[in-house]
């Protein structure tokens, strides 16, 4: 993410500063006002690309984990005989997981549409 807002920033003009600075605007208000509104025009684009990565990354791991959780619900099975509300608990705690990436998801759709 560092490298996107610098590549945003540094893909502006270098004569855009010198003006303001010129014109007597401090540092910060330049980036603040002029700079960065800009840049991160041009970043958006690569952050919701990151942020879809991180998604898919998310994913491929709650796969992993989703069957831990499988087997870990089948040991306590054995050992309990209690497999309704054992399957009970793993259905609520994927639903949990379905729900987040869901939730996600919704809102990476949304800041593309920006």
């Amino acid at each position: 993410m560092a490298e996107i807002f610098r590549a945003g920033i540094q893909s502006l003009d270098k004569g855009q500063m010198e003006v303001l600075r010129s014109l007597g605007l401090p540092y910060s208000k330049a980036m603040r006002k002029v700079i960065l509104p800009q840049a991160i025009r041009r970043m958006t684009p690569a952050i919701i690309n990151q942020f879809i990565i991180s998604l898919k990354d998310t994913s491929i791991l709650s796969v992993i984990g989703i069957q831990e959780l499988t087997q870990s619900g089948e040991i306590v099975i054995a050992s309990t005989y209690k497999s309704f509300q054992i399957w009970g608990a793993v259905a609520v705690m994927y639903l949990i997981i379905i729900t987040l990436l869901s939730i996600i998801s919704k809102r990476i759709e949304r800041s593309m549409n920006i």
